[in-house]
């Protein structure tokens, strides 16, 4: 599993230098854009987790994790209906966003928030920087661990994909310190607005599944 797997690497590593500048798009915390030396190691994980296309197909331990997920995909969906009024669109954008979240280990709330600052879930959103699509990310990470087709982050999973393997080795590097990871993403290491931000908008997408739920895993 992806999750795993990148967390042994960071573990072996330690500090390295990374690409960081995923920038907002109009956000007043956005930072200034950076692009570093990737440790080969590093590089290599962020590759093979971006180059695995397969679509977002979950799976559940029980019948107590298929319903948990279904209580959570109910309540975000009524939650975000304003924004993404779209049936459709809506369902296949929480699909993907948990599925992409929990593949990376991160709690899918946390993403939301996350596009919510970033992008305002506008999936064609473009920064003065050029951060591109729901997560805003930085066009060179492409070059770096992608195919080099710049186009592709207007796909929804695609954007989630890079999005979420950045912030989950960022999580990593900094040892569990969210707020450090989330200016590591925006560029902003140090500084307060954007983790703050972030943070505060995670409280929108909070979700407490009824009692006797279990996990989820996707599917890898």
């Amino acid at each position: 599993m992806f999750t795993q797997s990148i967390r042994r690497t960071f573990a072996r590593l330690g500090p390295v230098l990374v690409a960081a500048c995923l920038m907002g798009s109009g956000a007043a915390h956005a930072g200034n854009q950076k692009e570093e030396a990737l440790a080969d190691s590093v590089r290599l994980a962020l590759e093979h987790a971006i180059r695995d296309g397969r679509p977002p197909k979950p799976v559940f331990r029980d019948d107590a994790a298929r319903a948990r997920y279904r209580q959570w995909f109910d309540t975000m969906s009524a939650r975000l209906q304003r924004r993404l009024p779209d049936e459709q669109t809506r369902t296949e954008f929480l699909e993907a966003a948990w599925y992409e979240a929990t593949r990376a280990g991160l709690d899918p709330g946390l993403v939301l928030g996350l596009i919510q600052v970033e992008s305002a879930y506008r999936k064609y959103a473009v920064s003065i920087a050029g951060a591109r699509g729901y997560m805003q990310v930085m066009p060179f990470w492409t070059g770096v661990i992608g195919d080099s087709n710049r186009r592709a982050l207007f796909d929804m999973q695609t954007n989630l994909r890079y999005g979420c393997s950045i912030l989950r080795m960022y999580i990593d590097m900094e040892g569990g310190n969210l707020y450090l990871a989330l200016g590591r993403y925006n560029g902003s290491r140090g500084k307060p607005q954007y983790p703050n931000a972030v943070l505060a908008a995670w409280k929108n997408w909070e979700f407490k599944a009824l009692e006797g739920s279990s996990g989820a895993v996707a599917a890898r």
